[in-house]
């Protein structure tokens, strides 16, 4: 049982979300999870958006190749801003303290490592709840030790794109033939959405940009999980692996945060943490797997535009990432974004 068979085969077979869990402890914490009355809606509003790849609940939409009107919902009178670089950037973060300030205490104590108390983590801990006080610093611990070898990385590079129907086309600076093509799905309904429709089209000659990134924290860890295991230290081996996951999730909201930057739209000095994960900033970010864009072969087209190798993350065989503890991602600065679930396209977009 593989987590794309879950998502391609078992979940639209369903009309409730549908979990991967990949060993017995996860299956048991998310069951803990959904059933705990505190936890559950919560858990199943996150769940849509991130914690499986793909629908997790049947959709009400079906690929609709003639639909390629832009949706009503999305402005097409706003200026296009310029790319503030086009060139391709390869980065290790130096400072693994700023990114582990992006961490979402509700996925790394509660989701991964299953604390339950009554409004969450973060207020258990304020309280001086002793399971909270004693989970925190357990933590700690295995984030001293992750400090000495956990190496986080970026890839990212701003993209010129043209819409084109349901499709976008990908260019390099100033060329005029696309170097590739993404073809996306589309919500059947009047006013139904595609990825596609955050494309401005071309003014005076200027195109639109799409930032695409990849994110790591994964090397070296399942090394260092797997050596915690073997002496019997089971809780700081789910712990590293853990805390590599939501290191990585934390790089990809840093990230995203000085491109934001980068483009011209900085958060306002106001914004909090939980508004971050809560994408109030102008603008999202999409992840190849997810409603949206549930063509989980689309990495392959990220793969040869961004070469991530060069930051040692591979894809597989089923185009999932390796190591685990990575993020990839489509940034818009559409201030009109949102996170919807799309049909899953099958027709091929050519270049």
């Amino acid at each position: 049982m593989s987590e794309k068979f879950t998502v391609s085969k078992i979940a639209p077979s369903y009309e409730a979300p549908t979990f991967y869990a990949k060993d017995a402890m996860t299956g048991l914490r998310l069951m803990n999870e959904i059933m705990d009355p505190e936890l559950r809606e919560q858990v199943l509003s996150q769940h849509i958006f991130r914690e499986v790849p793909a629908t997790t609940v049947r959709p009400e939409t079906v690929a609709v190749p003639s639909g390629e009107r832009r949706s009503p919902k999305v402005r097409t009178d706003i200026p296009v801003p310029s790319a503030p670089y086009t060139d391709r950037r390869v980065r290790t973060v130096p400072n693994l303290q700023e990114v582990w300030s992006y961490i979402n205490p509700h996925m790394l104590y509660g989701r991964h490592l299953g604390f339950k108390g009554k409004g969450g983590f973060e207020k258990s801990l304020a309280d001086r709840d002793p399971k909270a006080l004693e989970l925190f610093y357990n933590v700690e611990e295995v984030k001293r030790e992750a400090a000495e070898f956990m190496k986080v990385r970026a890839v990212w590079q701003f993209f010129e794109i043209e819409r084109d129907g349901n499709a976008l086309r990908v260019f390099k600076p100033g060329d005029a033939r696309p170097v590739e093509a993404f073809q996306f799905g589309r919500q059947a309904k009047s006013d139904g959405l595609c990825l596609s429709d955050y494309a401005l089209d071309p003014r005076d000659g200027k195109r639109d940009h799409l930032v695409l990134f990849v994110v790591t924290a994964g090397e070296g860890v399942i090394a260092h999980s797997q050596a915690a295991k073997e002496s019997g230290e089971y809780f700081r081996a789910h712990a590293l692996q853990a805390l590599a996951i939501e290191t990585a999730e934390a790089a990809a909201e840093w990230l995203h945060r000085r491109i934001r930057e980068d483009w011209g739209f900085p958060d306002p000095p106001t914004m909090s943490m939980q508004e971050r994960f809560t994408s109030r900033y102008r603008g999202k970010r999409y992840s190849f797997g997810y409603p949206a864009c549930p063509n989980l072969e689309d990495q392959a087209k990220l793969w040869r535009l961004l070469r991530p190798e060069d930051i040692g993350v591979h894809l597989t065989e089923g185009f999932m990432m390796e190591p685990e503890a990575s993020v990839s991602a489509l940034v818009f600065h559409h201030p009109d974004c949102a996170y919807f679930s799309a049909a899953e396209e099958t027709e091929p977009a050519y270049v």
